[in-house]
């Protein structure tokens, strides 16, 4: 078993079906350690360019993810790859020649046919109106996550009425006003306002709060 074939049978109980072989073609072309990691909030995905003395690229992704999440990830972090590999450090992280790279990358995606009709719509949508990442497209993320596993305590902010309470990192929160792409939230012990994003998963404990 060749060095592409290993990488695909690693790679497929995280893909959806037919596209280990697009990613495990990636990680032959280039120089890269790709990691799968423990889930971390503050990102999907990472990509790190090559130290000082070294040559490879690294690459990390959330192992929760669901496979179209993981996929659309992957493919945005090796658009860094690419971006880096012709530009180096001249351009910014998500400017026009990223965001170039990034649509090259989404395209033979969409094109295979292998994903489902609401993602494909969604990242037309992306093709010409390209963000920073899935999580600052939020129709997109809003695709991605109706592909979730959830248990059935969690749900989306966006789902719960306005003054439900919930639970966020621990903290009970009472849903205020939308704001663009977040709600006005009040921390019940402190009183203290915070924004919280619309697609965030929280712990409905089904009650309003009468402040």
């Amino acid at each position: 078993m060749d060095k592409k074939q290993v990488l695909m049978k690693q790679l497929k109980p995280y893909l959806p079906i037919g596209f280990d072989e697009m990613i495990a073609d990636l990680l032959v072309t280039y120089t890269v350690r790709f990691a799968i990691t423990n889930p971390r909030a503050t990102k999907l995905g990472d990509y790190r360019a090559p130290m000082k003395g070294e040559k490879f690229h690294r690459i990390s992704v959330n192992g929760n993810l669901n496979q179209y999440s993981f996929l659309i990830t992957t493919l945005h972090e090796f658009a860094h790859l690419e971006t880096y590999v012709t530009h180096g450090h001249k351009v910014k992280p998500h400017g026009e020649e990223w965001k170039k790279q990034y649509r090259e990358r989404l395209w033979p995606a969409i094109q295979t046919g292998k994903l489902p009709k609401e993602i494909e719509q969604a990242l037309m949508v992306s093709l010409t109106n390209t963000k920073a990442s899935s999580c600052t497209d939020t129709q997109l993320s809003r695709v991605l996550r109706q592909f979730d596993k959830r248990p059935a305590h969690e749900l989306i902010l966006e789902e719960l009425p306005n003054n439900a309470i919930f639970v966020l990192q621990g903290r009970q929160f009472r849903k205020g006003e939308l704001r663009r792409t977040r709600f006005l939230c009040e921390e019940i012990t402190t009183k203290r306002i915070y924004l919280v994003h619309a697609l965030a998963t929280v712990e409905s404990i089904n009650k309003e709060y009468e402040g």
